[in-house]
C-alpha cells in the first residue's frame, strides 16, 4: 500500500485587501479522493499544524466539485483535515510520494518553509516523486533557497500570470507565480486557454496549472508510482 504525505498551507491573509485565502479545497479534495480511492494511505501536514484555512471562494457555489461533495459527507476525512501534523515533525521515509495543493497560501509560507525545502530534496534524493498543483509549486521556490540552481532548466507548469490577472488577485499576492518560477530558471509550460487542465512531468517532479488540474496531476502521480512499481517487480531477482 502506498503512502502520501499532503502538505497544506497554513496561511490565510492576503495583501492589500481584506479577503482570505488558503487552501483551495478542491485542489485538496480532488487529489486526496484519487489516492483513496487507488487504495492509498494519506497524511495530512502543515506548517502551523491543525486545520489549515480555506479559500472562501473554493466553497462558492460555482466552485464546488464532486470530491468537495463527497468530503462534506467524509467524517473521518474532515477530522484528519482538522488535525494536520506540524510540518517539522514529518519525516520523508513513512511516504512514497509528496503532493502540495495550492490556494493562494503557498506563495507565502510554503515558498519559504526551511522544512518544506528539504523535504522536498530528501524526496527526490530518495527517488521519490514530488507533486504540485496550481500554487502549490511556490513550495518548489523553498527547495531552490536550498539548493541554488536546483530549478534551472525543470519543465513546471502553475497558475498562469494571465490567470491570476483574471482572477483578479495579482495586485493581492507578493509576487506572479509564474515570473518567479521562471526567474528561477525554470520553464513554465501552460494551457493555451486559461483554467484549462495542464500537467507538466519532468523526472520525479508533476506539476498542474490550476484547479482543474488537481485531479490529473494526482492520476499522474498514481501512474508514476504505479509504473515503478511494476518496474520493480518485474525485475530479474538475481
Amino acid at each position: 500500500m502506498k503512502n502520501i504525505l499532503m502538505v497544506l498551507s497554513s496561511h490565510s491573509e492576503m495583501e492589500n485587501t481584506d479577503s482570505k485565502t488558503g487552501v483551495w479545497l478542491g485542489e485538496f479534495t480532488d487529489p486526496y479522493y484519487e489516492f483513496i480511492d487507488a487504495g492509498y494511505t494519506i497524511t495530512l501536514t502543515s506548517p502551523k499544524g491543525g486545520r489549515p484555512p480555506v479559500d472562501p471562494m473554493s466553497e462558492l457555489t460555482e466552485n464546488i466539485t464532486g470530491s468537495n461533495r463527497r468530503f462534506r459527507d467524509d467524517e473521518q476525512a474532515k477530522a484528519d483535515f482538522s488535525q494536520t501534523t506540524v510540518l517539522d515533525q514529518i519525516k520523508h521515509t513513512a511516504f512514497d510520494a509528496v503532493f502540495y495543493p495550492g490556494g493562494h497560501g503557498p506563495i507565502w509560507d510554503l515558498a519559504t518553509n526551511n522544512n518544506s525545502g528539504i523535504l522536498i530534496h530528501d524526496f527526490l534524493d530518495a527517488g521519490k516523486p514530488v507533486a504540485a498543483v496550481c500554487h502549490g509549486p511556490a513550495a518548489l521556490i523553498s527547495a531552490e533557497q536550498q539548493r541554488p540552481g536546483f530549478l534551472k532548466g525543470k519543465v513546471l507548469s502553475a497558475f498562469s500570470n494571465t490567470e491570476e490577472t483574471l482572477v483578479g488577485r495579482s495586485h493581492n499576492v507578493p509576487y506572479l507565480l509564474q515570473t518567479k518560477l521562471e526567474e528561477l530558471g525554470a520553464k513554465v509550460e501552460t494551457a493555451l486557454v486559461p483554467f484549462l487542465p495542464h500537467v507538466e512531468t519532468d523526472g520525479l517532479l508533476i506539476t498542474g496549472q490550476n484547479p482543474l488540474s488537481a485531479g490529473p496531476a494526482a492520476k499522474a502521480l498514481i501512474e508514476l508510482l504505479e509504473s515503478r512499481t511494476l518496474k520493480n517487480t518485474s525485475d530479474p531477482v538475481d
